[in-house]
């Protein structure tokens, strides 16, 4: 690295991360972070195949390894997280199998939401400059889900974007921006084709 970053800002590379603001993913805190996630992540694969129709334990896991876990809500392996305690499921909401969530930020789902197969939620961004993107500077944007928002398989949300409450995105579709509620969204980039009411 060929500048300082960081000259006069004493916080950690972790603190920086926590708030949002440009880290290198050098700190201890940050590997301790992401260990735990791939550790709960594994067990909780492998109580869901061991649960014989009960998932007690792989519910207890879930519960654990991310930061809420709402009522009712579930969600289908395979998962992949980055630390897993920054996503918040909110109630009755199903997630299928194959969701990444990189959860370097805060991401939020709401209520009653669906999740189709191979949902993309990735908060981090890197810098567009190549001197601070070699560097390995890199920071992140929380996402939002509204209530009952429905995403189709293979939905890619990027850093920063909030859905509104019932909003429907098609199978594949790419959301650079945010959506508004009550509508339907299609495409790459995500565009709003119609009101959902």
């Amino acid at each position: 690295m060929t500048t300082d970053y960081f000259a006069g800002d004493d916080r950690t590379s972790y603190e920086r991360m926590a708030a949002g603001d440009l880290y290198i993913a050098d700190d201890p805190e940050i590997a301790r972070g992401v260990h735990r996630g791939m550790r709960l992540v594994d067990a909780f694969h492998r109580a869901v195949l061991d649960d014989d129709g009960d998932d007690t334990r792989a519910r207890e896991i879930l519960a654990d390894l991310l930061g809420s876990l709402g009522e009712g809500s579930w969600v289908k392996p395979p998962l992949a997280v980055d630390f897993g305690s920054n996503v918040h499921l909110g109630d009755r909401t199903f997630v299928n199998s194959g969701l990444t969530a990189l959860d370097v930020a805060a991401i939020t789902i709401g209520d009653d939401c669906l999740l189709g197969p191979n949902v993309q939620l990735l908060t981090p961004t890197h810098p567009v400059d190549p001197q601070p993107r070699r560097d390995k500077l890199e920071a992140a944007e929380p996402i939002t889900l509204g209530d009952n928002v429905w995403l189709g398989g293979g939905v890619i949300v990027c850093p920063g974007v909030t859905i509104g409450d019932n909003t429907v995105v098609g199978a594949g579709s790419v959301v650079t921006r945010d959506l508004p509620a009550n509508v339907v969204a299609v495409g790459n980039p995500a565009r709003v084709i119609r009101e959902n009411i």
